[in-house]
């Protein structure tokens, strides 16, 4: 992004802060119809990105916009203006009937090239690509042999569809409607917890609960990247957030930089997975299934717990093994420190019991957002100025801005995939490879999905996956909700798994590490993210279903699983495993944790069973030892 100075930079801010406010005030107050909401939306943040961001980095002046900057701004506008103009007429028309004019075929076009090039430079070249793709293959898909024929579009037919079909994809489409809603009032909420001083209680209360552990340092980074992860919404600016100062202190107490920088980076996405706040994804969920987000945060929260205490686990076990102590003491906040700032959780709880409740989600965010800076009032410390609050609402208009351009490419892609029946082709390929295997089949979503979000960030990359494989799952008779979760699991992972991983590869750049060593660190101490979404198919517990047995037994396997394929991997239990004791441990874990072969109560029984035998038969190694010595 670019270093912009004087009077262009204050414009910006003052941009930004206005249309972060205007949505908090919708959010509260009501929304406009759903396409002049859209169309402000992208109207107000499409442009912007042309004056923030360089077309080349090392090329671009980097210090302000050139003219063509400036041109695209003002031409990236004109479409989204024309339909807040029109808007009534354009919610009068019947899609695919009435004539589409030679002005809609020109702004359409404009508002799609634009959107391209508003992508690539502030989001990602993937996703960029992506969708040119997926329009090249409108427009000469009929040439292709096969199930990838597809049927002959008209110019007109396809402009339509990936612009202006607001009922069903597109860029005006529904995903854009929920970005523009409920998914902004949320974005505003977090930066507002940034400007109030959260972020500190979060640091000094992973720091009071974990520094005095062995391993300390990376036990806070994990226990802060959670906490920062509700807020953030992204994984790579929580790595940059939070890592900044947690991986060179791990570095300092002897972790190697590539571990550290795995430590970091596997906390650091699993952020979108934390209830109350997960990441814009988790939004889309709730309104691509119509399952209320209070519902999608309660079957979200265990397994939430279980990818942070895995990765607690195995930073146990790595610093015992390499002797790893826990931080010094003056580096440790007092407890009177972490309480000084705690008022700021209850506009937390207040959100939660908002959901709970089955508010809406933006009226909930909303109503936080508005408790956050009155009760951040209460005390000195956490008192927000008039420059705080201003610039909270900025920083969330320029989170906001690349996410806007981002969801709505998404749904041309969507699209296209629906209009050409490619969503059809894809599943029958998978669905044949998969043979009426569910195993199969899930090994296959979650290499897709892992293999899409090395090119996307998570939201779309969910998005895609979603439509090729949830009706998959469906038809061999998963529930939509368990389905889904499934998808966004590893759509969340592929943050950190190689070879591409944006939140890992950020880390590395901190830590001083080869970026792909890293993110094999950061896929092992993430290993719960896989077993915890192959859990939402075949232990339903997991997602509170099934009562309070099921719900037990689901979490116990998976706790004893995780805890075993942590100390397997570090080569650790109550002391250091040699290769085989490793080898044992670690696959009675990874046996629990996938082979449902097995009854849940032969599954705990045995990994629990191999638990207790290696410590016991560590521990009488060591008294021997002791003796011996004496």
């Amino acid at each position: 992004m670019r270093e912009l100075s004087g009077w262009l930079k204050l414009v910006c801010t003052l941009w930004m802060a206005a249309a972060a406010a205007v949505h908090l005030y919708f959010g509260g107050f009501g929304f406009p119809e759903p396409i002049p909401m859209r169309g402000f939306h992208l109207l107000i943040f499409t442009p912007i990105l042309f004056i923030l961001y360089p077309a080349n980095p090392k090329r671009s002046p980097m210090d302000r916009p050139s003219l063509l900057d400036w041109a695209l701004a003002v031409l990236s506008a004109a479409p989204h203006a024309w339909v807040m103009w029109n808007w009534t007429a354009i919610a009068d028309r019947m899609e695919y009937v009435d004539p589409f004019t030679p002005t809609m075929l020109v702004l359409g076009i404009i508002c799609v090239l634009t959107l391209l090039e508003a992508i690539r430079r502030a989001v990602e070249p993937g996703l960029a690509w992506m969708i040119v793709i997926s329009i090249a293959y409108m427009v000469w898909g009929h040439y292709l042999p096969g199930m990838f024929q597809s049927k002959v579009f008209q110019p007109e037919a396809i402009v339509e569809a990936i612009w202006l079909v607001p009922t069903s994809g597109g860029v005006y489409g529904p995903l854009t409607g929920i970005v523009a809603t409920t998914i902004a009032v949320f974005i505003i909420f977090g930066a507002f917890m940034g400007g109030s001083g959260t972020g500190r209680l979060f640091s000094n209360f992973g720091a009071a609960v974990a520094g005095r552990y062995s391993g300390g340092p990376a036990k806070v980074a994990v226990v802060t990247s959670g906490l920062f992860g509700t807020m953030s919404g992204s994984s790579v600016s929580n790595v940059i957030t939070t890592g900044a100062a947690t991986i060179p202190l791990m570095k300092r107490v002897g972790f190697k930089p590539s571990i550290a920088g795995g430590i970091e980076s596997a906390a650091s996405v699993g952020g979108a997975l934390m209830p109350p706040v997960m990441g814009a994804a988790a939004f889309v969920m709730a309104e691509i299934t119509n399952i209320p987000y209070g519902e999608i945060v309660v079957a979200a929260a265990i397994g939430a717990v279980l990818y942070y205490f895995a990765i607690l686990m195995a930073v146990h076990f790595e610093a015992k093994r390499a002797g790893i102590n826990r931080m010094a003491e003056e580096d440790i906040p007092r407890w009177r420190e972490v309480l000084a700032d705690s008022h700021l959780l209850i506009p937390i709880a207040a959100l939660v019991y908002l959901l709970m409740e089955r508010w809406s989600g933006n009226f909930a965010a909303f109503s936080a957002t508005l408790a956050m800076v009155a009760l951040a009032m209460l005390r000195a410390r956490t008192r927000m100025t008039w420059r705080t609050i201003l610039a909270s609402f900025a920083n969330a208009g320029l989170t906001m801005a690349p996410l806007a351009v981002a969801i709505a490419g998404s749904g041309i892609v969507i699209s296209a995939l629906t209009e050409t029946g490619l969503v059809v082709a894809f599943g029958g390929i998978i669905k044949q490879l998969a043979g009426g295997s569910l195993p199969i089949l899930l090994v296959l979503l979650a290499a897709a999905v892992l293999i899409l979000g090395m090119g996307l960030p998570t939201t779309p990359s969910y998005i895609i996956a979603a439509a090729i494989g949830v009706p998959q799952l469906i038809d061999m008779g998963q529930g939509l909700l368990a389905s889904h979760m499934f998808i966004f699991y590893f759509a969340v992972l592929a943050d950190v798994s190689p070879p591409v991983a944006a939140a890992a590869f950020a880390a590395a750049a901190i830590a001083k590490a080869s970026p792909t060593i890293t993110s094999l660190h950061a896929t092992r101490l993430g290993i719960a993210g896989f077993t915890v979404g192959f859990a939402f198919i075949y232990d339903p517990g997991i997602m509170f279903q099934g009562g309070p047995v099921a719900i037990f037994m689901a979490t116990a396997i998976q706790v004893a699983a995780l805890t075993a394929i942590a100390a397997g991997y570090a080569g650790y239990l109550a002391a250091p495993l040699n290769p085989l004791l490793r080898l044992l441990v670690g696959g009675a874990g990874m046996a629990a944790a996938f082979w449902h072969g097995w009854s849940d109560v032969t599954r705990l029984a045995v990994v629990v069973l191999v638990l207790g035998a290696v410590y016991a038969l560590q521990l009488a190694q060591s008294r021997r030892a002791v003796a011996s010595l004496s």
